[in-house]
């Protein structure tokens, strides 16, 4: 069954905008896409254009950003989308998605004036599996050294530019989120 609300403008600002607009504290919206089926979109092109209307309806101010769990829409044609939106890709490190330091290095995946990231599971790993391996989440238990130099890469290029930057780290990652945040920034 299709979700009538599916990249809805209307429907996100009366559900989630108004009634975050009284807080006056949202840094950042981030619209995470799984991995969308050739049903709903054959290809990159029809994602990015249904996305453009999209956020092209939205309010002028909020920072909106993207979070795709697909590869292949790693695409010069998702870029430029966002780019022409000032709506930034998020970094982000899940079990399909190209390691979190490949897409650091992908200079055209910097489409916003903004910088967001989210570094939630190692390459490879289910979500399942890391809550296994991981719970109570009380100290870092699988290291990952290319991650943290990843998020200080980003961290560096948005001060070195005067961009704001949102990165957030889940348990999941190495099992120990604070941990993790300490990790990067004594290396900083």
């Amino acid at each position: 069954m299709l979700n009538k609300n599916f990249l809805s403008a209307e429907a996100f600002i009366r559900l989630f905008h108004e009634p975050l607009s009284l807080f006056d504290r949202t840094a950042c919206y981030i619209f995470e896409f799984g991995t969308l089926p050739k049903s709903i979109f054959v290809n990159v092109g029809a994602f990015a254009n249904r996305l453009s209307t999209f956020l092209g309806s939205l309010p002028v101010g909020p920072h909106y950003s993207v979070e795709i769990r697909k590869a292949e829409y790693l695409h010069p044609e998702y870029f430029a989308m966002l780019r022409a939106r000032n709506a930034a890709h998020v970094f982000n490190a899940w079990t399909r998605m190209p390691e979190l330091c490949r897409q650091v290095a992908m200079e055209e995946a910097y489409t916003a004036d903004f910088t967001v990231s989210r570094a939630l599971l190692r390459h490879g790993i289910t979500y399942e599996a890391a809550v296994t391996a991981f719970e109570p989440y009380s100290r870092i238990q699988d290291p990952n050294p290319a991650a943290h130099d990843a998020l200080r890469a980003l961290i560096q290029k948005s001060l070195g530019e005067r961009r704001p930057a949102y990165i957030f780290v889940n348990n999941r990652l190495e099992g120990n989120a604070p941990g993790t945040i300490r990790a990067v920034l004594d290396g900083l």
